[in-house]
């Protein structure tokens, strides 16, 4: 299992997330996702920050960290200026690293994402764009999706978008060079190693 509580923190962010928690649950209060989920994030920084390796695994394996929609809501009101949300983020970082996001129905949905997600920013320098999702595949989108890609050359300059277009402006073409610096990030920052071993490609 290892030392759990000391890879936590061992990520910069993780200081700066969780410093003198008293578990007001304030953070439960105004979180959105607890509302519509079995979710605390009240009980996961008590959790985390007793240290227990045992019960930071049994996080690291459960759908409650993925549950988390990073809106953030818990930093601007926790009394203590701790930040839930970020500690999800390392959380989620260490699951994946260890590979325990395979143990949950939520954390093995990241592969997917990575997958689109990752691979649409390597490939086309965006996370989503309208031509990674054609309407046959994604029909949840409705009528105005689909209408909206028919006609998308006409639609997106009105919008002021730049559709495919070479300078500014939204869902323009990113240049080739860009690109390759987006890519050299990945590498740098450990992103694309990351991707791997989510991915497992």
């Amino acid at each position: 299992m290892g030392n759990l509580s000391r890879l936590l923190g061992e990520d910069v962010r993780f200081h700066n997330a969780l410093t003198s928690c008293m578990n007001c649950g304030m953070c439960t209060a105004v979180c959105p996702a607890a509302e519509f989920y079995d979710y605390d994030p009240r009980k996961v920084c008590d959790m985390v920050q007793r240290g227990n390796d045992e019960s930071i695994e049994s996080l690291l394996k459960s759908d409650v960290i993925w549950y988390c929609g990073q809106c953030m809501s818990c930093k601007t009101r926790c009394p203590r200026g701790n930040v839930p949300a970020e500690v999800i983020s390392v959380l989620r970082k260490v699951s994946q690293e260890m590979g325990y996001f395979r143990e949950s129905g939520k954390g093995r949905q990241q592969v997917e994402l990575m997958e689109r997600i990752g691979g649409n920013i390597l490939e086309i320098g965006y996370c989503v764009h309208p031509d990674k999702m054609p309407y046959e595949t994604h029909p949840e989108q409705g009528p105005v999706w689909e209408w909206y890609l028919k006609y998308i050359s006409r639609v997106a300059p009105k919008v002021g978008a730049n559709y495919r277009g070479t300078g500014p402006g939204a869902l323009r073409k990113i240049p080739d060079d860009v690109l390759d610096e987006i890519r050299r990030i990945f590498e740098v920052t450990g992103g694309m190693e990351l991707k791997h071993k989510v991915t497992g490609d």
